[in-house]
């Protein structure tokens, strides 16, 4: 049986509307940084206050992660997201009434817990419909969202808040209003949608059910499959810290990358919007391109390493060019480049992990991910605040990027020692 048509229906049906909702909750979850233009003068925020505050949403993330996996593995793939996302667009939503920074501490930390187990689970959910040879395109598809929707969110959200005051709302707060209602509505979409496996896919023909079944299944998420043996593999915490780095690069670009162009161009919010959608379209073009090579050449490491590289490289091009045109580029560059290193990671832990290691390495991965988002927006408010300027937040980022391509290679070297069916574990 031909892989390619089944492999285009599992993106077609699955793989996009995943998309779809990582799109919203990475808007709903960075539009704070466009609020924070206005939001943080209104309400008395100093830039490590902000900071703070964009950061702390990844204590949710952190604690939210692993029990909304096992809530996925009881309930299955169509109650789980619908919750999810009924949770997180509330909590989103009502970030247009805070008034004190308890508040602003409290609902970010709501949005990253149930956001938390989202990008885990969607990986753990498409792991199942998801072969050896496609599985990094598929798990990238997901993955562009997000560049896709700081693409679409940064001229949104700075359309919204050029706008004049709506029914007596600050622009800032009617920007959370706006973007959250559409995470409402595709919270209960979800409700009737997803199937929990390929043998409940009504839109594979029954024998192409039965072949995906027997040849892409990673786990079951209608059982507890959990192997905890598996965080004694050292690549585990290596892919996880390297997980982390990549993110911090995405994160401390993702919260300050407004207030940067703007003390940078003095442009308008919605310009700003704009030319801040810019590198994110690189980040998108990186992601799926460098997974759909990946895919087609069976190499995993150095499709991680060599972008992680020019993504340090760029980002200080970045700085160091100004305001420019020429250092817009680079950003557009880095951003390619910082999407591509992502793009092909998730293939490279799947491929040596066996069904019942995978849901426990990739909420241990993700885990360690998502701290990254928690430590570096704090870092950059703290740095900037006492600098003074921006020179010493990007410094960071460039460091983490630098670290990431250092990982790799020392994954890679521990590839190299093994023979090629050591990358599996094995059941003891």
């Amino acid at each position: 049986m031909s892989e390619n048509p089944i492999a285009a229906k599992v993106r077609i049906r699955l793989a996009w509307p995943c998309a779809a909702f990582l799109l919203m909750s990475s808007l709903d979850r960075a539009n704070v940084s466009f609020a924070a233009t206005s939001m943080n003068a209104e309400l008395g925020f100093t830039p490590a206050q902000y900071g703070f505050g964009a950061g702390i949403l990844f204590v949710g993330f952190l604690a939210g992660q692993y029990p909304s996996v096992l809530l996925l593995q009881r309930v299955g793939m169509r109650a789980w997201l619908a919750a999810c996302a009924i949770l997180w667009g509330l909590a989103s939503g009502a970030m247009a009434f805070i008034e004190t920074h308890a508040q602003f501490y409290t609902l970010r930390v709501l949005i990253g817990i149930a956001e938390g187990g989202l990008a885990p689970g969607i990986v753990i959910y498409l792991s199942q419909f998801a072969t050896e040879r496609e599985r990094a395109t598929t798990f990238s598809l997901p993955m562009v969202a997000i560049p896709v929707s700081v693409v679409i969110g940064a001229p949104l959200s700075g359309w919204l808040m050029s706008q004049e005051a709506t029914f007596g709302l600050s622009t800032w707060r009617f920007m959370f209003i706006a973007e959250a209602l559409p995470t409402l509505v595709a919270g209960l979409v979800a409700a009737l949608y997803f199937p929990r496996s390929p043998e409940e896919a009504a839109w594979l023909t029954p024998d192409e059910r039965a072949w995906l079944a027997r040849n892409a299944a990673r786990s079951d998420t209608r059982k507890v499959r959990n192997d905890w043996r598996v965080l004694r593999e050292p690549l585990v915490p290596l892919a996880g810290l390297l997980w982390f780095c990549l993110l911090s690069g995405s994160y401390g670009v993702i919260f300050w990358l407004p207030q940067v162009l703007s003390a940078l161009t003095g442009h308008d919010l919605l310009a700003i919007g704009i030319i801040g959608a810019l590198p994110w379209v690189g980040v998108a073009l990186g992601i799926y391109f460098n997974a759909m090579h990946s895919d087609r050449t069976g190499e995993r490491v150095w499709h991680v390493a060599a972008p992680a590289l020019v993504a340090a490289v760029g980002v200080a091009l970045a700085w160091v060019g100004g305001a420019g045109a020429l250092a817009l580029a680079a950003l557009v560059v880095a951003g390619l480049a910082l999407g591509a290193a992502q793009g092909a990671f998730w293939a490279l832990p799947a491929s040596y992990l066996t069904p019942a290691g995978f849901s426990v390495a990739v909420v241990a991965i993700n885990t360690a991910g998502s701290a990254g988002g928690l430590v570096m927006p704090h870092l950059m408010g703290i740095a900037r605040e006492r600098s003074g300027g921006f020179a010493v937040p990007t410094l960071l980022v460039v460091t983490v990027m630098l670290l990431a391509a250092l990982l790799v290679a020392a994954i890679h070297l521990r590839y190299r020692s093994r023979q090629k069916a050591a990358f599996s574990l094995t059941q003891k």
